[in-house]
């Protein structure tokens, strides 16, 4: 069986399709709010899977291909965070109670698996026909990751994206939550929901979000079912890391900056391909090490800059979690 084959690509759908379901129907069935604990649990547990799906991918296709999903599935999980902060400004302009955010987000993200299909056939498809491609996506990735490291603070405006305005103009909308439907019947006549508003907001910032990544993930192959696989096991663990990381991801200073280095990292991939191609194992290292030490270096100024004591109660326990961790060193 190869990796390309319609039985795997119709599998991996029918398992992705099936996990949502278990995840909606059974363990969020009723809206709540989610717990640390809670989000610390599924995170650990799609995190898990991509890594046994790895194995999986090692023990078929082997090690090359194996390394080249996890590659990508560590690039597109470090820009999937850059999602966090975005999910943070919709729900906090529409005011979104926190016991519908998970159904939000767990539609929000059906929706990418479809968008991000699309967008990886489109792009296969575009460097198989014309190679110069690459050099485009190169460029683009190189400005983007130039572009991060020169933003400071840069603000998220929901409301000024062109398809979200579309979309608010078109659909009639209620005047306030009806629980946790996107749509109501109300004096004879179908009604949009705010929580509809927003699921739509969120899928408008996601083409953008996939605009910028799956161009990245092509520096690391070409195969269009790694090229997925990566990206959709990244999305699935977004909202159990959305729900754990929400409190404390603005204090994470430097992780932009190992973004940026990355993105500009695998443009330069892509531009001196056809002159030296860098291998798996070393875009992997440098990938981590980017990553890593951008944490790293975040957590230590936590560390050595103490926050106020405005700071939410979530950041502040990091905060002493921290520097706990460093002085076990002292």
């Amino acid at each position: 069986m190869t990796v390309g084959s319609p039985a795997l690509w119709i599998g991996f759908t029918v398992l992705v399709l099936a996990l949502l379901a278990l995840d909606l129907g059974v363990f969020h069935r009723k809206s709540h709010v989610v717990s640390v604990r809670e989000a610390l649990g599924w995170s650990v547990f799609w995190i898990a899977l991509a890594f046994l799906f790895n194995l999986g991918v090692y023990h078929w296709c082997g090690s090359r291909v194996a390394l080249e999903f996890l590659t990508g599935y560590l690039i597109e999980k470090a820009l999937s965070v850059d999602n966090i902060f975005v999910f943070l400004v919709i729900f906090s302009y529409f005011s979104v109670p926190t016991a519908y955010q998970h159904r939000v987000l767990f539609f929000g993200i059906l929706g990418a698996l479809v968008m991000r299909a699309i967008f990886i056939l489109a792009g296969a498809a575009l460097l198989a026909a014309f190679h110069w491609m690459i050099y485009v996506f190169g460029a683009a990735l190189v400005a983007l990751g130039v572009k991060m490291l020169m933003q400071r603070g840069s603000d998220v405006h929901p409301e000024r994206n062109p398809l979200f305005r579309l979309f608010k103009r078109l659909a009639p909308a209620t005047d306030g939550y009806r629980g946790s439907r996107f749509i109501v019947r109300e004096g004879g006549k179908w009604l949009a929901t705010p929580l509809l508003l927003v699921l739509m907001a969120i899928e408008a910032t996601d083409v953008v979000f996939a605009v910028d990544s799956i161009p990245a993930i092509f520096a690391i192959t070409r195969d269009p079912f790694i090229v997925y696989t990566s990206n959709i096991f990244a999305i699935l663990g977004l909202r159990a890391l959305f729900f754990l990381l929400a409190g404390a991801i603005g204090n994470l200073h430097y992780l932009k900056t190992g973004l940026a280095l990355v993105l500009s990292f695998v443009g330069v991939k892509m531009l001196i391909a056809d002159v030296y191609k860098i291998p798996i194992a070393v875009s992997l290292t440098v990938v981590v090490c980017l990553i890593g030490g951008a944490i790293v270096a975040s957590l230590l100024r936590l560390r050595f800059r103490p926050l106020p004591e405005s700071a939410p109660p979530d950041v502040r326990d990091l905060s002493r979690v921290v520097s706990g961790i460093v002085c076990l060193d002292k």
